[in-house]
């Protein structure tokens, strides 16, 4: 239908942004004259741009509660925006709130959680049902049935200048620094760099900026190792991804990239997080979980890996 505009809000993290591309792609599938526009983080505004299911992409900056002219100022574009409809994608508290940010008499249709809209997911129990699960239920009841998986084909970089020895392989040690127990030993990782090496595949260690001193150690005392980390876009990893042997590392962001982009990738588990809940999918994923991730052990990573 033409005429129709259409907001989909969808901050992040990377990981959860990745796994909405299915659901971005089936809502432009639905809306296929529609003028639709991302509400996301600044982090990803730049890589969204790239996107071919949107037409704008704006950045939601998530002012504190005591910024009100910041507050002022994000519902006025809200409202402004003459949006007919909106996919809360995001279904926080926070973007629960933007529903009340339209008056009530100019509330578009919305899909989302909070009390009130024209279609709520109302599951009792969506906290319980896997990310993928969860959304392609909730646009089931705003009426679009078809949702396909993630989709990162779209993503386009020119990778040529890390001149990478083939075959390599994608290893990402590090994580959330606010959450260490996510993060697999790193005596473990060195030793699976150098199994990697004498199996003559290349470890190329991705991260962000809370990884370069771990990634450094690492390549220093494994000679081979090729370090990116804090070298690579989002879209540099997606095609990067495409090209790899494999790709192992923790439940972070960068995993979902590798997992979504077609790279065989195992993604490692602890108590911290549930595979049952946001794990990647696909014939090429697969993943091991421990509580403590000093309980998995090199050999049982490298098994799964198919490398034994």
């Amino acid at each position: 239908m033409t005429g129709e505009k259409i907001l989909v809000i969808r901050h992040g993290a990377l990981g959860d942004l990745v796994q909405s591309t299915g659901p971005f792609k089936a809502i432009r599938a639905h809306h296929p004259g529609g003028e639709i526009t991302l509400l996301t983080a600044p982090a990803f505004g730049l890589f969204m741009q790239g996107c071919p299911w949107f037409d704008q992409v704006w950045h939601d900056h998530r002012p504190q509660w005591h910024q009100f002219a910041d507050w002022l100022h994000l519902r006025r574009r809200l409202r402004d925006g003459g949006f007919t409809r909106v996919y809360d994608l995001q279904t926080s508290s926070r973007s629960s709130l933007y529903f009340h940010a339209f008056s009530r008499r100019r509330r578009p249709e919305w899909s989302g959680i909070a009390p009130g809209v024209s279609h709520p997911h109302d599951n009792p129990g969506r906290d319980l049902m896997h990310t993928l699960d969860r959304q392609a239920e909730q646009l089931a009841m705003a009426g679009i049935a078809d949702v396909p998986p993630p989709d990162l084909s779209w993503v386009e970089a020119d990778t040529g200048r890390y001149e990478l020895l083939h075959p390599y392989a994608l290893v990402v040690p590090g994580g959330s620094a606010h959450r260490p127990a996510k993060r697999w030993p790193a005596d473990y990782c060195l030793a699976l760099c150098q199994r990697l090496l004498a199996a003559s595949i290349q470890p190329v260690l991705i991260g962000g900026r809370d990884e370069i001193h771990l990634t450094g150690v690492l390549a220093e005392q494994c000679p081979g190792v090729r370090d990116l980390a804090e070298q690579t876009s989002i879209e540099d990893l997606a095609v990067l991804a495409r090209a790899a042997e494999l790709a192992v590392g923790n439940d972070t962001g960068p995993m979902h990239v590798a997992a979504v982009s077609g790279a065989p990738s195992l993604v490692l588990f602890s108590a911290q997080s549930d595979p049952d809940l946001c794990a990647p999918r696909g014939a090429n994923v697969s993943t091991l979980r421990e509580t403590d991730l000093a309980a998995l052990s090199v050999e049982r990573v490298w098994e799964q890996l198919g490398k034994s």
